[in-house]
């Protein structure tokens, strides 16, 4: 019988293909906006970061980017309660080598699969010894293969400030996972991890990122770093943390290291799990209810404490979304007159995005709007008309009425009992 070694040393490269990308698909940041934009057109190397498009991540403005997803290796010499990785796991195992993410990257490329690279990876040998055949990825992708496409890598904390620096200089961006919302569960459930480290990793992150835009005394930029920033992802659901606990949390990275995104991963229960983790609320529709509350923080003004006291318990609603559920709640404040209210409080509007605001206070100023003219906008007036008086349109009592919620709410199921 062969050993577990001997049948490493046996997989193909799809095999590992298969073993690899289905595990990098509990890493969630994976978008590519905010990058440089590069191409060659030029007929100088290969590849491009633009346009739309074996991973699709959406950006802000709309972009569709196909990027390669995968896992450096799934071998981990961490234990963390929460990962299908660990090193108590019993899973598959597989390990690419530096050359074979290289070919297999310019491949998909080639036969236009994708536009990019998203790289991750469990920790072997030792923190340093991951990230450095990590960056030697980036490196040759970008010096010998001369790729121009994007590149993601998932940055390990506890490597050198040095090996982190340079895959900055090599990757559109970096992410270091800050893994759960509190310094008290990471303690609990990921024991080798420490939070400080993760801190201060983030922070230089940061720090080189600011310098490399300030010019040198002879005008010249240093090279560029991290263009599209960095970003981290928090595992939700895996321990008792409510959503304010989460949104407060996401709330001090987006101001401390400047943060593009703060990804949300909902937690399933692991099959062989021996930790006893507290699964709480359903967790998909939780990701999605925590999604939808930090584009409000970060896009339309809300404040953290007006989205979370909705509910007693800090929790979000999870059968309408977080703008709608405060509306609900603060029925005081409607029908607003688009024609007269203030953009912020046009922007708690439900079914009004910013752009439709935006749109809504340009036209009027040359006259006044009509309910109609609110959908030409893009407003969503099935939710919007409860909460808003337009010329020639007034909700009259639908406002203030009883079942306003149950108009929007889900409809009740029958569960099945066998």
């Amino acid at each position: 019988m062969r050993t577990y070694t001997e049948r490493m040393a046996k997989q193909t490269l799809d095999q590992k293909l298969a073993i690899l990308s289905d595990a990098a698909k509990y890493d969630a940041s994976c978008a590519s906006s905010g990058s440089t934009k590069r191409d060659s057109r030029d007929g100088k190397g290969l590849g491009s970061n633009e346009g739309s498009g074996i991973c699709h991540a959406y950006a802000p403005d709309g972009r569709c980017i196909s990027l390669l997803k995968i896992l450096m290796t799934n071998f981990c010499i961490y234990d963390c309660s929460y990962c299908i990785n660990r090193v108590s796991s019993n899973v598959d195992r597989a390990r690419f080598s530096v050359d074979e993410v290289v070919k297999l990257t310019i491949e998909f490329y080639r036969r236009n699969y994708i536009e990019g690279l998203f790289l991750s990876s469990g920790v072997i040998r030792s923190p340093d010894a991951t990230m450095s055949d990590m960056v030697q990825i980036a490196r040759k992708l970008r010096h010998e293969e001369n790729f121009r496409g994007y590149i993601h890598l998932k940055t390990i904390p506890d490597a050198s400030p040095e090996l982190i620096e340079e895959a900055g200089r090599l990757a559109d961006r970096l992410s270091i996972n800050v893994e759960l919302p509190t310094d008290t569960a990471v303690q609990q459930y990921a024991p080798e991890k420490k939070p400080e480290q993760i801190r201060r990793a983030m922070a230089n992150v940061r720090m080189v990122k600011d310098a490399s835009k300030e010019k040198s005394f002879s005008g010249k930029r240093p090279p560029r770093f991290a263009p599209a920033g960095q970003s981290t992802q928090m595992i939700i659901g895996a321990d008792g943390s409510n959503d304010a606990t989460v949104l407060g949390q996401s709330t001090r990275l987006y101001s401390s290291y400047k943060l593009k995104r703060v990804y949300y991963s909902a937690f399933s229960p692991i099959p062989d799990s021996s930790a006893k983790l507290p699964l709480i609320r359903p967790p998909l529709q939780r990701e999605h209810r925590l999604y939808q509350a930090d584009w409000l923080l970060r896009f339309y003004d809300f404040q953290l404490d007006e989205i979370t006291s909705v509910t007693r318990d800090g929790n979000l609603d999870l059968e309408v979304d977080p703008k709608l559920a405060w509306a609900l709640v603060h029925r005081e404040h409607f029908p607003l007159d688009v024609n007269r209210a203030s953009r912020e409080m046009l922007l708690r509007v439900p079914g009004f995005g910013v752009k439709t605001v935006t749109r809504i206070l340009a036209a009027r100023r040359h006259r006044s709007l009509r309910y109609e003219d609110l959908t030409r906008m893009g407003a969503s007036m099935k939710k919007a008309r409860a909460f808003v008086t337009a010329g020639g349109w007034s909700p009259g009592g639908l406002t203030d009425s009883a079942d306003l919620r149950a108009r929007f709410a889900p409809p009740p199921e029958q569960l099945n009992l066998f």
